[in-house]
């Protein structure tokens, strides 16, 4: 979409229109949107900035100045924030124009709002991220930002066949975001085409080369099946195993043991750590609602909270030493493979709007805060997006962005056009 802006073959306000035709047909059904823009044109100081007018959409639990942003509670109804959050100051900066807010769960938990799969409205689109995911799989906006503490960008762009990017841990300024769990939260992006990511990732980060984001195959891979940290559908497991057969027949070298990653504790440790520090974390940052407002919280919210507040400071410290364990280990292991390839989410998105999904397959990445990068590779037998996930090492994400480009623009890992809307 960038590309096209810029080669002159569309125009920043024929591109916005488009968006919203598209979510004037659609949005009654997918539910992806909380406020819109009520404007349809493009002021001409945007088009001149490097992104051209380019629409985004922006997860509910980001500022934007002038738009409400609720959170996805009650509590927060009618909350409209007086300035933009700075990843969204720099984006409008760079030319970039909002479309609106996107539907997030309950303060980025698990508690859904009425987002559909565009892919099967009976289906889950994923979450906390789910507006995002199920607006840009719908065409109605080239791009939309998220936020991630467990899986929140990563499994609704697997469930709903986009792309999907969370940014190493503390790349980005994160006033103006919603905090959940403050060491691991993380920004995240979600597109239909990785080159859309890479531009925009590289312009927030002053890189030297945005103009031209690289692109190159990877030369060793580590591939963990994630069965280590949760039950995998067997067609996830399948479109596992055929991604390294399809990259050792490119000449990649792929190694499927680990052991010397995941050390004695295993991959189980890994994710009970990451959910026991979210929770401490957690009840840090909803103090404020949980003492003045629980009755308004969800129970699966308040559960969490409680669980966070029955973990003391010794236990918190040890959560933090056992992470710093397992993160030496992950810098050692990744300086012999450019990434991980692993399952993005458990299997293709489950049926029914009442939960989002298992995180398991994201909460050891997250915990480690290494960048990921979710790529539609699949189909499932009923006809769903099943993605896979790349991990890459710490502040190295333009390399991982480089990596998932080729495996997209070479081996054909790209999302469909939801079956609805064909």
């Amino acid at each position: 979409m960038r590309d096209a802006i810029a080669r002159g073959e569309c125009l920043a306000d024929d591109v916005w229109l488009s968006c919203r035709g598209q979510i004037e047909r659609h949005e009654p059904a997918v539910r992806a949107w909380r406020q819109l823009w009520p404007e349809a044109g493009c002021e001409a100081e945007v088009r001149k900035g490097a992104l051209r007018g380019l629409p985004i959409g922006v997860k509910d639990t980001i500022d934007v100045r002038g738009l409400r942003a609720e959170r996805g509670s009650a509590i927060w109804q009618g909350r409209t924030p007086q300035a933009d959050a700075a990843c969204v100051s720099a984006l409008t900066q760079l030319g970039a124009r909002v479309m609106g807010k996107t539907v997030t769960t309950e303060f980025a938990y698990f508690t859904p709002g009425a987002t559909a799969n565009p892919h099967r409205l009976t289906h889950t689109p994923g979450g906390s991220s789910s507006g995002s995911a199920a607006a840009v799989a719908a065409g109605m906006v080239p791009l939309a930002l998220g936020s991630q503490t467990a899986a929140s960008v990563i499994r609704p762009a697997a469930y709903c066949g986009v792309v999907g990017y969370v940014a190493t841990v503390g790349n980005h300024a994160s006033r103006g975001i919603m905090p959940l769990a403050h060491s691991l939260d993380s920004l995240g992006f979600l597109a239909r085409d990785v080159a859309d990511v890479q531009y925009v990732q590289a312009l927030l980060g002053r890189a030297a080369s945005a103009a031209e984001p690289p692109k190159r195959p990877p030369q060793a891979v580590l591939a963990i099946d994630g069965s280590a940290f949760g039950t995998v559908a067997p067609e996830m497991l399948a479109l596992h195993q055929r991604a390294v057969d399809t990259l050792r027949a490119c000449g990649v070298q792929v190694e499927c043991d680990a052991t010397e990653l995941l050390g004695a504790e295993g991959g189980p440790a890994w994710v009970e750590a990451h959910r026991r520090l979210m929770a401490y974390e957690a009840a840090q940052t909803l103090a404020f609602e949980y003492n003045t407002h629980r009755d308004q919280l969800s129970p699966a919210l308040s559960a969490l909270i409680e669980e966070g507040l029955a973990i003391d400071g010794e236990q918190y410290d040890a959560l933090r030493t056992q992470r710093d364990s397992a993160l030496a280990r992950f810098v050692l292991v990744m300086r012999r493979y450019d990434a991980i390839l692993a399952p993005a989410a458990p299997g293709a998105a489950p049926e029914g709007l009442a939960a989002t999904g298992r995180p398991d397959q994201s909460r050891p990445w997250q915990w480690l805060g290494a960048p990921q990068v979710t790529l539609p590779a699949g189909v499932s037998s009923c006809g769903l997006p099943l993605g896979l996930q790349l991990i890459g090492a710490h502040r190295n994400d333009h390399v991982l962005l480089g990596l998932a480009r080729w495996m997209q623009d070479e081996l054909g890992w790209r999302g469909r056009v939801p079956q609805p809307f064909d």
